[in-house]
Order: structure tokens, then C-alpha cells, then sequence
């Protein structure tokens, strides 16, 4: 299954409609939107623009807040987070690009909080796929897949973005 870039773009779109409705219009805009790294950050720049969010997009390279970094040891492209100062009080828009074990966003969610405490976090995935293992669900999901054990989901970008299902290696 490939999703190609059309339908990602239509993926967006509703995304950012049901965002738009959870916080109002004018308060959507207000947000603090944060993409994960690679990824989440591809998808973060895509519905921040239409949005039209105020703050800046901020970053997050959860890279030394995985609970397997002891096993993986240093990523050579760890890229620094950008966040403001505090994230004390904000509504936060947590983007990633695919949802699979919950790891990835313990991990942000950790970084998160070591900048302060927001008043709210939204979790937006623009696809979720079955394997979860922590208790974390999306709030906004694009697209929810079902994969055998030796498939993955892999997204690549940022021109064009594309969602395959491969091989596991």
C-alpha cells in the first residue's frame, strides 16, 4: 500500500479541520504547535501553515529521552530541540508522524515537561498503526493501518511527502 501525495494532502486537510474545531479558530491559532523529529516536524510545517498559527513551530529531537538510548547509543544527527523558554500554561499541538509503539511520544512528552507545564497537550499522528505498547492514544489520527508483523511504515519527505508500507529489515 502506498499513499501518495494527494491523499496526504487531503490527510492534512482534515487534520487541520478537526483541529480547527476542537479549539475554535481563533484559538487554534494560539497554540504552541510541536513536530517531532523527522518526521512529526514534515508534518508540523504542513498543517502549522494552514492553520495559520501564531507562535513559531517548535522541535523536539527526543533523541537522549529514548528509553532505548542505553541499547542504540548516540544518534550521529541528533538535531537540537527548539522550544521556547517555558511551555508553562500553553496548549500544545504535539505532532508525529506515526504512531506505533508509544515510545517515541513518552519520550517528548518527558522533554516536554522539563520545559515547564503546559496547560493541555493534543497528540496528532498522521497515521496510527496497531502495536501499541503504552497506554498512548491520538487525538487526531489521518490515517489508522493495520500491518502484519514484517511490515512498517515509513514516511518520506518533505518533497513530496509520501507514507509507504515496507519490509521490516
Amino acid at each position: 500500500m502506498t499513499t501518495q501525495q494527494t491523499d496526504i494532502d487531503t490527510l492534512l486537510g482534515t487534520m487541520a479541520d478537526q483541529l480547527r474545531t476542537r479549539f475554535g479558530d481563533d484559538a487554534v491559532k494560539k497554540t504552541l504547535m510541536v513536530g517531532i523529529h523527522t518526521g512529526g516536524v514534515w508534518v508540523a510545517e504542513r498543517l502549522y501553515q494552514q492553520l495559520n498559527i501564531e507562535q513559531p513551530l517548535a522541535q523536539l529531537d527526543i533523541s537522549f529521552y529514548r528509553d532505548d538510548f542505553s541499547r542504540i547509543g548516540m544518534n550521529p544527527q541528533v538535531k537540537p530541540s527548539r522550544l521556547p523558554t517555558t511551555v508553562d500554561d500553553a496548549h500544545i499541538v504535539l505532532v508525529d508522524d506515526v504512531l506505533h509503539t508509544g515510545r517515541t511520544v513518552r519520550a517528548a512528552l518527558n522533554e516536554l515537561f522539563d520545559y515547564g507545564r503546559p496547560a493541555s497537550v493534543t497528540l496528532v499522528t498522521l497515521a496510527e498503526r496497531s502495536g501499541r505498547e503504552l497506554p498512548i492514544q491520538a487525538d487526531i489520527v489521518g490515517l489508522n493501518i493495520t500491518l502484519d508483523t514484517h511490515e512498517h511504515v515509513k514516511l518520506t519527505g518533505p518533497e513530496p511527502l509520501r507514507l509507504d508500507v515496507v519490509e521490516a529489515p
